[in-house]
């Protein structure tokens, strides 16, 4: 078993982490990473209301009795959720960590410290994880430009931005974008991160609740299958290439305007390519991360597979590298 200060934060057997995807983080596949000794969070805003983030938390309970969370990302909106009711349904309904994402999210973790909720913030930036770090919440999750939905706009890779945020942050911090398999897990710790984020790869598990066919194209797609949209709106989000994404680009390109690409972007579209399989039906998540993803395993075997094979390469791989010098022969 591979311990580090997340695990022991957050009450978890293993240093992985499955966070909030919008549409795809339900009870059926954050209990079934739970179950499998990781921390998986419900995305909130894929409820409909708070009262039906209640019911699948309630559902989740009925699935899993290890620890989960509750994903609470914060955007900006014409017409914002009501973020307070979501952030009491959390707090009402018993959860210990929350993961927080987007702008300004210091009231919602005011919040969640009075009522003892551990907060764990995701970041694409160092400046923006000493700030939230300032902000008081008890974790990071990093995120590099290789991962799904939004990278920043520094555009800086895991490789340099871990170990770039390790020499700064104090409090526990996880690795996110890229990550797959025990490889990138050990790479992580090795970077100094106390675990790993993953998307994508979770996307592609039997518990995973979408369309059979897009866990089957994200294991047919290498690391190039993905497009950049709306950069030139400084909102950048990385999402999965089809026939939807290349023609955002395009517009984009000869000067598109949000409200020209609205209908093609639409939460709506991307939620009926998980429900009917049709990978151009709208725009969907998905990270470079495909390229290293080539099965469809439970969330069970996936977990067991990447710590097995991580203490694997730790304790003969890399021990194996050490070699102590020869002595010089004595004349």
């Amino acid at each position: 078993m591979l311990q580090t200060r997340f695990t022991k934060l957050v009450g978890v057997e293993h240093p992985i982490v499955q966070g909030g995807m919008q549409w795809v983080g339900r009870a059926e596949l954050v209990a079934a990473v739970a179950n499998a000794g990781a921390l998986g969070f419900i995305t909130a805003l894929t409820q409909p209301t708070p009262e039906d983030l209640t019911k699948e938390i309630a559902r989740c309970r009925d699935l899993t009795d290890k620890p989960f969370g509750v994903n609470l990302t914060i955007l900006p909106a014409i017409k914002p959720p009501p973020y307070a009711e979501y952030r009491a349904a959390i707090i009402e309904s018993g959860i210990t960590v929350v993961e927080t994402a987007g702008n300004k999210p210091q009231e919602h973790v005011d919040e969640f410290r009075k009522h003892g909720v551990k907060v764990v913030h995701k970041c694409t930036s160092v400046r923006h994880a000493l700030s939230a770090e300032r902000m008081g919440v008890d974790a990071i999750s990093i995120d590099g430009f290789e991962c799904a939905g939004h990278p920043g706009e520094d555009d800086t890779p895991g490789l340099i931005l871990i170990p770039a945020a390790a020499n700064k942050v104090k409090i526990p911090m996880i690795a996110s974008g890229g990550f797959a398999d025990a490889r990138g897990l050990v790479a992580a710790l090795a970077l100094g991160a106390e675990g790993i984020n993953m998307g994508t790869r979770f996307m592609a598990t039997k518990e995973s609740p979408i369309h059979q066919s897009i866990k089957e194209k994200i294991v047919a797609n290498d690391e190039r299958e993905t497009e950049l949209i709306f950069r030139t709106m400084r909102n950048t989000s990385r999402v999965a290439r089809n026939a939807v994404s290349t023609k955002v680009v395009a517009m984009e390109k000869e000067g598109a305007k949000f409200e020209d690409i609205r209908e093609l972007v639409a939460g709506a579209r991307g939620k009926m390519v998980y429900a009917t399989g049709n990978s151009d039906e709208g725009i969907w998540s998905a990270g470079q991360v495909q390229g290293l993803i080539h099965d469809i395993p439970s969330c069970a075997e996936l977990v067991s597979r990447i710590v097995s094979e991580a203490q694997a390469i730790i304790r003969s791989r890399l021990e194996g590298m050490i070699v102590q010098p020869q002595r010089e022969a004595a004349e």
